[in-house]
Order: structure tokens, then C-alpha cells, then sequence
């Protein structure tokens, strides 16, 4: 991986695009700060419409993997590791899987997939159903396996972990902690499977460093408003944010961001 000179700094920054890609990337961050998860779910779909989905996995993962870290490192002390490292190893597994689809995929075809997988789970958590038995082998397998392949193929690695522990009756305290340093473990797993594959290159490292201070600023300010919100309004915000961001981010409303 090369790191990008100023003239590739310059040509991201005239790119009209780059400016939509921006303010996407600003609520993004403010939701990751705020639920502990979310950012993909915004971020991906939306730049995916302005940009493809490659530039939209290379360079949230680059932006997520070194802008949220600092906050994860708090959530250390409140999440369950007996948890999230079963669920990590599975995904792990599956990432590089993920990965070598990212390029041969159809970027309409894998927009339109995106999209449709986050309002069906989203359905689910919205109809109010909760998994009430105890964690299984399987189940916890299965779970990681779907999320690192998704990670690897598109970075939609949230979907089934967030049902998986927001449709519980655990706090919210402990699912954002738990969603923190799960998304970072396995950030850090697919910034080594991308760098094998060669997706890291100077053009999307660019545009990932000038979209990663305004993620980084509004992680920050959404992670103070999460301190006092109750537990139905963390969900009701959370909600709201992730259905918006999937209907537009379907292909049909492309011309809205071109």
C-alpha cells in the first residue's frame, strides 16, 4: 500500500461526489458514537449509491478500524467476552471468504442485497421479537459466519450480530459495549484480509483520510449523547436511522446522489 500524494488528496476533494460522501460520512459517525454500531449501515448503502460498494467497504474500514477505537477502548470494561469471542472466531473464518467476493460481485446486484437484508432484519427487531433461548454453539456459529462474510464482502458485518444481541434483554449499556469491541476485533481482521487482496490502494486511502477527522469529530459528539438516553430511545433512534438510510440508498434512487 502507497500513501497518497496531494495531487491525490486534490482530485478527491474536486470530485463532486466527495462532498455527498462527506456529509454521509458526519451522521454516520454521530450514530456510531451515539448506538455503538450503525455506521455501516448508514455509511455503506449511501456512498455505495454515490461511489460502488468497493469504495464504500475500503474506506469505511478504514475510517471505523482507526476513528473508533479510541471510544471502544472504553466499552472494554462493561462487555461480555465469553460473548463476543465465539461469535469473532466465526466471522473471523469467514472473512477472507467475504473478501474475494467483494471484486466479482455485481456492485447493483450486491446494492440491492444490501439493502434488502437490512430491512428485513430491521423488521424483525422492529416487530419487537426477542431471542429468548440460551446462546447455542450453532446459533453463535452461524451468526459469526454471516457477519464476517458480509463484513468481507461489503462491511455489513452488523446486521446479524445487532439482532442477535439487540433482540435480547440485555442493557443497552452492555449491547453497545459488546457491538464496540466486537466491530473492532473484527475491523482490524479485515484490514489484514484487504490488504492481502490489494483493495488498500492510494486513491481510496486518500479519500478515507479526508472523510476520517469528520467521522472521528462526530463519533465523538453522538458518544455524549448516549449518557442518559433510555433504552427505548436508543432503539427508536436507532431504528429510525438505519430504515432511512436503507430505502434511499436503493438503486432506483441513484440520480438523487449522480
Amino acid at each position: 500500500m502507497t500513501f497518497p500524494d496531494s495531487a491525490l488528496f486534490a482530485a478527491a476533494v474536486e470530485d463532486r461526489r466527495f462532498w455527498a460522501a462527506l456529509t454521509i460520512a458526519i451522521l454516520a459517525g454521530a450514530v456510531r458514537g451515539f448506538s455503538g454500531f450503525g455506521s455501516a449501515l448508514i455509511y455503506i448503502p449511501l456512498v455505495a449509491a454515490v461511489y460502488s460498494p468497493p469504495v464504500a467497504a475500503v474506506t469505511l474500514l478504514l475510517i471505523d478500524t482507526f476513528g473508533a477505537a479510541p471510544f471502544t477502548v472504553r466499552s472494554f470494561a462493561y462487555c461480555s467476552w465469553r460473548e463476543i469471542l465465539p461469535i469473532y472466531i466465526a466471522a473471523a473464518f469467514a472473512v477472507p471468504f467475504g473478501t474475494m467476493a467483494l471484486p466479482v460481485l455485481d456492485p447493483t446486484f450486491l446494492r440491492w442485497c444490501i439493502a434488502i437484508v437490512i430491512l428485513l432484519l430491521l423488521g424483525v427487531l422492529v416487530s419487537g421479537w426477542h431471542y429468548h433461548g440460551r446462546p447455542r454453539l450453532p446459533l453463535t456459529a452461524a451468526v459469526g459466519l454471516f457477519s464476517g462474510f458480509g463484513g468481507g464482502a461489503a462491511q455489513i458485518a452488523g446486521p446479524a450480530v445487532i439482532i442477535y444481541w439487540l433482540g435480547t434483554e440485555k442493557s443497552v449499556t452492555t449491547v453497545r459495549a459488546n457491538l464496540l469491541v466486537y466491530f473492532l476485533l473484527l475491523d482490524l481482521t479485515l484490514c489484514i484480509s484487504y490488504f492481502v487482496q490489494g483493495l488498500f490502494t492510494p486513491e481510496l486511502v486518500a479519500v478515507a483520510l479526508l472523510l476520517g477527522v469528520p467521522f472521528f469529530i462526530a463519533t465523538a459528539v453522538g458518544a455524549t449523547f448516549f449518557h442518559g438516553a433510555s433504552d427505548l430511545l436508543y432503539r427508536r433512534i436507532a431504528y429510525a436511522i438505519i430504515a432511512v438510510s436503507a430505502l434511499i440508498s436503493l438503486p432506483i434512487f441513484d440520480r438523487l446522489f449522480r
